[in-house]
Protein backbone atom coordinates (compact mmCIF):
# COMPACT_ATOMS: atom_id res chain seq x y z
CA UNK A 1 0.00 0.00 0.00
CA UNK A 2 1.20 3.53 -0.73
CA UNK A 3 2.62 5.56 2.11
CA UNK A 4 0.18 7.78 3.97
CA UNK A 5 1.42 11.04 2.46
CA UNK A 6 0.60 9.86 -1.06
CA UNK A 7 -2.92 8.69 -0.12
CA UNK A 8 -6.07 10.69 -0.70
CA UNK A 9 -8.46 11.15 2.26
CA UNK A 10 -10.63 8.16 1.30
CA UNK A 11 -7.57 5.91 1.10
CA UNK A 12 -6.37 7.14 4.50
CA UNK A 13 -9.80 6.34 5.92
CA UNK A 14 -9.59 2.83 4.50
CA UNK A 15 -6.15 2.44 6.07
CA UNK A 16 -7.48 3.68 9.42
CA UNK A 17 -10.28 1.12 9.50
CA UNK A 18 -8.16 -1.67 8.02
CA UNK A 19 -10.51 -2.37 5.13
CA UNK A 20 -10.40 -1.56 1.41
CA UNK A 21 -13.76 -1.26 -0.28
CA UNK A 22 -14.58 -3.30 -3.35
CA UNK A 23 -17.35 -0.84 -4.19
CA UNK A 24 -15.76 2.59 -3.80
CA UNK A 25 -19.08 4.25 -4.64
CA UNK A 26 -20.50 2.78 -1.45
CA UNK A 27 -17.79 4.45 0.62
CA UNK A 28 -18.34 7.73 -1.21
CA UNK A 29 -22.07 7.59 -0.49
CA UNK A 30 -21.36 6.96 3.20
CA UNK A 31 -19.41 10.22 3.25
CA UNK A 32 -22.02 12.21 1.31
CA UNK A 33 -24.15 14.57 3.38
CA UNK A 34 -27.65 15.47 2.20
CA UNK A 35 -26.55 19.09 1.72
CA UNK A 36 -24.18 17.89 -1.01
CA UNK A 37 -26.64 15.58 -2.76
CA UNK A 38 -29.32 18.30 -2.68
CA UNK A 39 -27.08 20.51 -4.77
CA UNK A 40 -26.87 17.95 -7.59
CA UNK A 41 -30.39 18.80 -8.72
CA UNK A 42 -31.11 15.10 -9.25
CA UNK A 43 -34.73 14.03 -8.77
CA UNK A 44 -33.63 11.21 -6.47
CA UNK A 45 -31.09 13.28 -4.55
CA UNK A 46 -32.42 11.89 -1.25
CA UNK A 47 -31.06 8.50 -2.32
CA UNK A 48 -27.61 9.86 -3.17
CA UNK A 49 -26.65 10.84 0.39
CA UNK A 50 -25.79 8.73 3.44
CA UNK A 51 -29.16 8.85 5.21
CA UNK A 52 -30.28 5.32 4.23
CA UNK A 53 -26.87 3.95 5.18
CA UNK A 54 -27.10 5.77 8.50
CA UNK A 55 -30.41 3.98 9.17
CA UNK A 56 -28.79 0.58 8.68
CA UNK A 57 -25.58 1.58 10.44
CA UNK A 58 -27.45 2.44 13.63
CA UNK A 59 -28.53 -1.21 13.91
CA UNK A 60 -25.09 -2.55 12.97
CA UNK A 61 -23.55 -0.36 15.67
CA UNK A 62 -26.08 -1.47 18.27
CA UNK A 63 -25.58 -5.20 17.70
CA UNK A 64 -21.78 -4.91 17.63
CA UNK A 65 -21.60 -2.94 20.87
CA UNK A 66 -24.36 -4.93 22.61
CA UNK A 67 -22.67 -8.23 21.79
CA UNK A 68 -19.33 -6.90 23.03
CA UNK A 69 -20.77 -5.62 26.32
CA UNK A 70 -22.77 -8.81 26.88
CA UNK A 71 -19.67 -11.01 26.58
CA UNK A 72 -17.19 -8.66 28.28
CA UNK A 73 -19.26 -7.86 31.38
CA UNK A 74 -21.01 -11.14 32.30
CA UNK A 75 -21.74 -10.04 35.87
CA UNK A 76 -23.49 -6.79 35.02
CA UNK A 77 -27.26 -6.48 34.74
CA UNK A 78 -29.38 -5.01 31.99
CA UNK A 79 -29.47 -1.52 33.51
CA UNK A 80 -25.69 -1.21 33.74
CA UNK A 81 -25.16 -2.62 30.26
CA UNK A 82 -27.78 -0.25 28.84
CA UNK A 83 -26.08 2.75 30.44
CA UNK A 84 -22.69 1.64 29.12
CA UNK A 85 -24.05 1.23 25.62
CA UNK A 86 -25.81 4.59 25.72
CA UNK A 87 -22.59 6.37 26.63
CA UNK A 88 -20.50 4.79 23.86
CA UNK A 89 -23.03 5.02 21.00
CA UNK A 90 -24.36 8.55 21.59
CA UNK A 91 -23.69 11.22 18.97
CA UNK A 92 -20.93 12.76 21.06
CA UNK A 93 -19.05 9.45 21.25
CA UNK A 94 -19.56 8.63 17.58
CA UNK A 95 -18.22 12.03 16.59
CA UNK A 96 -15.08 11.31 18.64
CA UNK A 97 -14.61 8.00 16.85
CA UNK A 98 -15.15 9.72 13.51
CA UNK A 99 -12.47 12.30 14.27
CA UNK A 100 -9.97 9.60 15.30
CA UNK A 101 -10.23 7.83 11.95
CA UNK A 102 -10.34 10.98 9.84
CA UNK A 103 -13.92 11.00 8.58
CA UNK A 104 -14.03 14.80 8.58
CA UNK A 105 -11.45 14.93 5.79
CA UNK A 106 -13.62 12.68 3.62
CA UNK A 107 -17.01 14.37 3.99
CA UNK A 108 -18.80 15.66 0.92
CA UNK A 109 -20.82 18.69 2.01
CA UNK A 110 -22.89 21.35 0.36
CA UNK A 111 -21.38 24.81 0.13
CA UNK A 112 -23.39 26.18 3.05
CA UNK A 113 -22.48 23.33 5.40
CA UNK A 114 -18.84 23.52 4.38
CA UNK A 115 -18.72 27.24 5.10
CA UNK A 116 -20.25 26.83 8.57
CA UNK A 117 -17.80 24.21 9.83
CA UNK A 118 -19.77 21.12 8.84
CA UNK A 119 -16.61 19.02 8.61
CA UNK A 120 -16.44 19.01 12.41
CA UNK A 121 -20.12 19.17 13.40
CA UNK A 122 -21.02 16.48 15.89
CA UNK A 123 -24.23 15.31 14.24
CA UNK A 124 -22.73 15.17 10.75
CA UNK A 125 -19.70 13.20 11.93
CA UNK A 126 -21.85 10.82 14.00
CA UNK A 127 -24.19 10.16 11.07
CA UNK A 128 -21.29 9.55 8.71
CA UNK A 129 -19.71 7.12 11.18
CA UNK A 130 -22.92 5.06 11.29
CA UNK A 131 -23.14 5.21 7.51
CA UNK A 132 -19.57 3.93 7.27
CA UNK A 133 -20.47 0.90 9.41
CA UNK A 134 -23.38 0.14 7.09
CA UNK A 135 -21.18 0.53 4.02
CA UNK A 136 -18.68 -1.99 5.40
CA UNK A 137 -21.53 -4.32 6.33
CA UNK A 138 -22.84 -4.25 2.77
CA UNK A 139 -19.47 -4.39 1.03
CA UNK A 140 -17.63 -7.01 3.08
CA UNK A 141 -20.15 -9.85 2.96
CA UNK A 142 -19.80 -12.65 5.50
CA UNK A 143 -16.68 -11.11 7.08
CA UNK A 144 -18.36 -7.76 7.69
CA UNK A 145 -18.96 -7.99 11.44
CA UNK A 146 -15.41 -9.22 12.10
CA UNK A 147 -14.02 -6.27 10.13
CA UNK A 148 -16.31 -3.84 11.95
CA UNK A 149 -15.40 -5.29 15.35
CA UNK A 150 -11.68 -5.00 14.57
CA UNK A 151 -11.72 -1.22 14.21
CA UNK A 152 -14.85 -0.26 16.19
CA UNK A 153 -14.32 -2.11 19.46
CA UNK A 154 -10.90 -0.59 20.26
CA UNK A 155 -12.57 2.84 19.96
CA UNK A 156 -15.40 1.71 22.23
CA UNK A 157 -12.99 0.11 24.72
CA UNK A 158 -11.04 3.35 25.04
CA UNK A 159 -14.18 5.29 25.88
CA UNK A 160 -15.40 2.61 28.28
CA UNK A 161 -12.12 2.49 30.16
CA UNK A 162 -12.28 6.26 30.66
CA UNK A 163 -15.91 6.05 31.82
CA UNK A 164 -15.18 3.23 34.24
CA UNK A 165 -12.15 5.04 35.65
CA UNK A 166 -14.42 8.01 36.41
CA UNK A 167 -17.18 5.75 37.73
CA UNK A 168 -19.93 4.84 35.30
CA UNK A 169 -22.70 6.23 37.42
CA UNK A 170 -23.56 9.38 35.56
CA UNK A 171 -27.14 8.45 34.70
CA UNK A 172 -29.42 10.72 36.70
CA UNK A 173 -32.33 10.76 34.25
CA UNK A 174 -33.32 7.14 34.90
CA UNK A 175 -33.65 7.41 38.69
CA UNK A 176 -35.51 10.70 38.30
CA UNK A 177 -37.89 9.08 35.83
CA UNK A 178 -38.45 6.19 38.24
CA UNK A 179 -39.11 8.62 41.08
CA UNK A 180 -41.67 10.61 39.10
CA UNK A 181 -43.42 7.46 37.90
CA UNK A 182 -44.18 6.52 41.50
CA UNK A 183 -47.01 9.07 41.41
CA UNK A 184 -49.53 8.20 38.74
CA UNK A 185 -50.21 11.01 36.30
CA UNK A 186 -47.09 13.06 37.04
CA UNK A 187 -45.39 14.34 33.87
CA UNK A 188 -41.63 14.76 33.56
CA UNK A 189 -40.18 16.95 30.81
CA UNK A 190 -36.87 18.51 29.82
CA UNK A 191 -37.03 21.99 28.32
CA UNK A 192 -34.16 23.51 26.37
CA UNK A 193 -33.70 27.07 27.64
CA UNK A 194 -30.80 28.13 25.47
CA UNK A 195 -28.11 26.90 23.08
CA UNK A 196 -25.23 29.30 22.55
CA UNK A 197 -21.97 29.26 20.63
CA UNK A 198 -20.82 27.94 17.24
CA UNK A 199 -22.27 24.64 16.04
CA UNK A 200 -19.11 22.69 16.84
CA UNK A 201 -18.80 24.15 20.36
CA UNK A 202 -22.25 24.89 21.73
CA UNK A 203 -23.30 25.29 25.36
CA UNK A 204 -26.75 24.06 26.31
CA UNK A 205 -28.93 24.91 29.31
CA UNK A 206 -31.85 22.64 30.14
CA UNK A 207 -34.56 22.87 32.79
CA UNK A 208 -36.32 19.77 34.10
CA UNK A 209 -39.96 20.15 35.10
CA UNK A 210 -42.48 17.94 36.86
CA UNK A 211 -46.07 18.83 36.03
CA UNK A 212 -44.73 22.07 34.49
CA UNK A 213 -43.01 23.00 37.80
CA UNK A 214 -39.25 23.71 37.48
CA UNK A 215 -37.18 21.30 39.58
CA UNK A 216 -33.62 21.83 38.39
CA UNK A 217 -31.36 23.28 35.72
CA UNK A 218 -28.23 21.97 34.08
CA UNK A 219 -25.57 23.20 31.66
CA UNK A 220 -23.47 21.04 29.37
CA UNK A 221 -21.55 20.87 26.11
CA UNK A 222 -24.34 18.72 24.65
CA UNK A 223 -28.07 18.62 25.20
CA UNK A 224 -27.70 15.15 26.73
CA UNK A 225 -25.13 16.35 29.26
CA UNK A 226 -27.28 19.36 30.14
CA UNK A 227 -30.28 17.08 30.71
CA UNK A 228 -28.23 14.82 32.98
CA UNK A 229 -27.02 17.83 34.96
CA UNK A 230 -30.59 19.09 35.29
CA UNK A 231 -31.77 15.66 36.45
CA UNK A 232 -28.99 15.55 39.04
CA UNK A 233 -30.04 18.98 40.32
CA UNK A 234 -33.65 17.80 40.56
CA UNK A 235 -32.67 14.68 42.49
CA UNK A 236 -30.86 16.90 44.97
CA UNK A 237 -34.03 18.94 45.40
CA UNK A 238 -35.89 15.72 46.14
CA UNK A 239 -33.18 14.65 48.59
CA UNK A 240 -32.01 11.68 46.51
CA UNK A 241 -28.40 12.68 45.81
Amino acid sequence: MANEQSMNPMERLEAAIGYRFTDKALLRRAMTHSSHSNETGERNHHLLCNERLEFLGDSVLSIAVSRYLFSTYPDDGEGTLTNMRKDVVCAEALARYARRIGIGDCLLLGKGEAQTGGYDKENILADAFEALLAAIYLDAGENAMAIIDAFLLPLVEKDLSELISKGIDGDYKTPLQQLVQQTEGDVLEYVLLRAEGPDHKKTFEVEVRVNSNPCGRGIGTSKRKAEQAAAKAALKVFGIC
